[in-house]
């Protein structure tokens, strides 16, 4: 990597309307990063259909900028949160059916859980609760059109698998509102993702406190072998009282 770089993230690579998808964002700075495990802190929202900024840090890290404006920071970490047994195929995939068929309020056309993307065109990241456990997990096929040339899920789209089950843990397993947004991710890359084989997302959570909660994420094959695991913070909006006051 040069001094620096400019990226676009194109509209459809969104997480809100004009907002870009978090996790290929982390994505997308953890491989210009020198480490093998990293986390992405991100202080502003990163635009769609602008071009923004990357540079290297001392450290071995990645900053993005608009302007004067830090957006996000990846720097090496230590390993993600370790990994609980994946769920079998069949559990994720009935999950992922009860989600669909009830999904929580305040869904948006999120390239990684939207409910009307297809494999084609998101990652389908939706995630429903696991009777008898305390995850959440979604079974999802990538379409071979999010792969790249070596008939693998890039990177930036992997670490994207990592995100939005870290909301969907939230909303099911400890009650939180819509409209959190990712505050960091941490993770770690395990093996190559071919596209058209099946996985399972899955999440859980780690704890919480006032508006912030921490969730552990992770990706793995239909068979249950690991391929990525992750470890993210997450921050509801603030609510306002009948005075006015936020909380």
């Amino acid at each position: 990597m040069t001094d620096f770089e400019t990226i676009t993230v194109p509209a459809h690579l969104c997480g809100y309307p004009g907002v870009a998808f978090g996790g290929y964002v982390a994505g997308v700075l953890a491989a210009r990063s020198a480490a093998r495990t990293v986390r992405v802190d991100f202080r502003r929202p990163v635009p769609t259909d602008a071009p923004v900024r990357l540079a290297p840090t001392a450290d071995g890290g990645v900053q993005l900028v608009d302007g004067e404006l830090l957006l996000a920071a990846a720097t090496p970490a230590e390993p993600a949160a370790e990994a609980p047994e994946p769920p079998a195929w069949e559990q994720a995939q009935a999950a992922a059916d009860a989600y669909r068929a009830a999904p929580p309020d305040g869904m948006v056309d999120c390239f990684g859980c939207g409910l009307h993307r297809t494999p084609a065109t998101g990652l389908r990241l939706h995630c429903g609760r696991v009777p008898g456990s305390a995850l959440v997990a979604a079974a999802w096929t990538p379409g071979p059109e999010l792969g790249g040339a070596d008939g693998l899920l890039p990177p930036e789209l992997v670490w994207g698998a990592l995100d939005c089950p870290g909301n969907a843990a939230g909303r099911l397993l400890d009650d939180r509102r819509a409209g959190a947004v990712t505050a960091s991710l941490t993770a770690r890359l395990l093996r190559p993702v071919p596209v058209g084989a099946g996985l399972v997302s899955y999440a859980w959570m780690l704890g919480g406190e006032g508006r912030k909660y921490r969730v552990g994420t992770a990706l793995a094959t239909a068979g249950g072998d690991l391929c990525a695991v992750g470890e993210a913070l997450w921050v509801e909006p603030r609510t306002e009282d009948r005075s006015g006051t936020r909380a």
